[in-house]
């Protein structure tokens, strides 16, 4: 899968199958290496393939004929293989576990295989007894270690082993609906999104179409999402591909979403609660974009002084409803009458819902006249009465001449 170069412009997701071979499909997956690495492992294990195999012809194991000796060489060299590329899966704790973990094994099997020579037990009951605690404790100490093997501390090894983080990739697909609402593009201006972002061609293809769309609305939505996409490509911070893995038994977007998050060990970032729901159920982390958004919004306790600009009445007598800058939802008792008027408010409490949070609070018509009334009086007095003998502030010198001097 091959970086998308077109600065400017839409992406190419109406193209036909038959433009798709021009470009490379070579998609880094999160175990995979470089072009040359590939060749040279793959050259490998065809050498190791064939040597099992003329092993198995030469040999012919359990007095086998040549034929099915190489055919059991073959099988094995595929098995081995197979065992291979299951391990570059783990990680470097559990493989010094498990290898911890099968010494101790086979150390504890021959010692206690030492018991057992001093027995008077027949030589074959003793051979496969010996046999049988052999394979039971390599099993059970290679399982074990495994699973402890988290628990070790490579970095009390002096970065001996390096750091196991700087190669592992962050691949995270991107889904139609983060697209179209553009604030993924934000997310990862602020460095809070880095590594690989995968776009899967389905997800292009249900974008064009949304572009391409007779609705206004709906075209209007799919052009911001390609600007977004546009955009994206552009930051340096992040390698932005496409997926052109399809599956063609699947008509639904988001299940495909879920077997290429599969498939790839990749994260999910959306904005739909639908498809959050049903990847997480199958194991599938999701980096939803509205959460986000809620953990960003400022935290308002009960008690706290606000000034919101009422924009409309509520549901409730004699309620006033705002909105925060973060589209945060303010529900004020008694602000009815303050429509199109920025009051101050008392926060009352605050709930918390699946579509976000709402805020109640509190308009207090007296707090407001009774600073009102002082200013009001303050401006009504005339500039230049003196105060009363009982006392009182001075009023200031007027700064405009007096009439009847010169």
């Amino acid at each position: 899968m091959p970086r998308t170069s077109n600065a400017s412009g839409r992406p190419q997701a109406g193209a036909s199958s038959e433009q798709s071979p021009a470009k490379p499909a070579i998609l880094q997956r999160a175990s995979q290496e470089g072009p040359g690495a590939f060749w040279d492992i793959l050259t490998f294990r065809m050498l190791f393939t064939i040597v099992c195999t003329g092993a198995g012809y030469h040999f012919r194991p359990f007095g086998l004929t040549s034929q099915y000796g190489a055919i059991g060489g073959f099988l094995f060299a595929l098995s081995v293989i197979l065992f291979e590329l299951r391990l570059r899966k783990a990680s470097l704790r559990r493989l010094i576990g498990a290898a911890i973990g099968s010494i101790m094994g086979i150390l504890g099997a021959y010692l206690i295989s030492l018991i057992f020579t001093h027995t008077t037990i027949p030589e074959s009951t003793r051979s496969f007894f010996s046999l049988a605690i052999f394979l039971v404790m390599t099993y059970i100490g290679l399982v074990l270690g495994a699973n402890k093997g988290d628990m070790l501390n490579l970095q009390a090894f002096g970065g001996v082993f390096g750091s196991e983080k700087s190669n592992r990739h962050s691949v995270k697909l991107l889904d139609t609906s983060v697209i179209i609402d553009g604030r993924v593009a934000d997310i990862a201006e602020a460095l809070f999104l880095d590594g690989t972002i995968i776009i899967p061609h389905f997800v292009l293809r249900e974008l064009q179409l949304v572009a391409d769309s007779a609705d206004p609305l709906k075209r209007q939505r799919g052009r911001r999402g390609l600007e977004v996409l546009a955009r994206i490509q552009k930051m340096p911070q992040l390698d932005v591909q496409i997926a052109d893995d399809d599956f063609a038994h699947i008509a639904d977007v988001d299940m495909k979403l879920i077997e290429l998050a599969k498939r790839y060990d990749a994260k999910v970032v959306t904005n739909d609660f639908n498809l959050n729901k049903v990847a997480t159920l199958q194991g599938i982390e999701i980096m939803n974009v509205n959460l986000l958004a809620n953990a960003l919004k400022p935290v308002v306790l009960p008690g706290e002084i606000m000034r919101v600009f009422i924009l409309r009445e509520g549901k409730e007598y004699n309620q006033g409803v705002a909105y925060l800058d973060d589209g945060t939802m303010v529900v004020v008792d008694g602000a009815r009458k303050m429509i199109n008027k920025t009051i101050d408010i008392s926060v009352t409490s605050v709930h918390q819902t699946t579509a976000g949070k709402m805020i109640f609070g509190r308009y207090d018509e007296r707090g407001e006249q009774q600073p009102r009334a002082a200013a009001t009086a303050g401006a009504e007095a005339p500039g230049g009465t003196r105060p009363s003998e009982g006392g009182g502030e001075r009023p200031p010198r007027p700064l405009y001449p007096e009439s009847g001097r010169s």
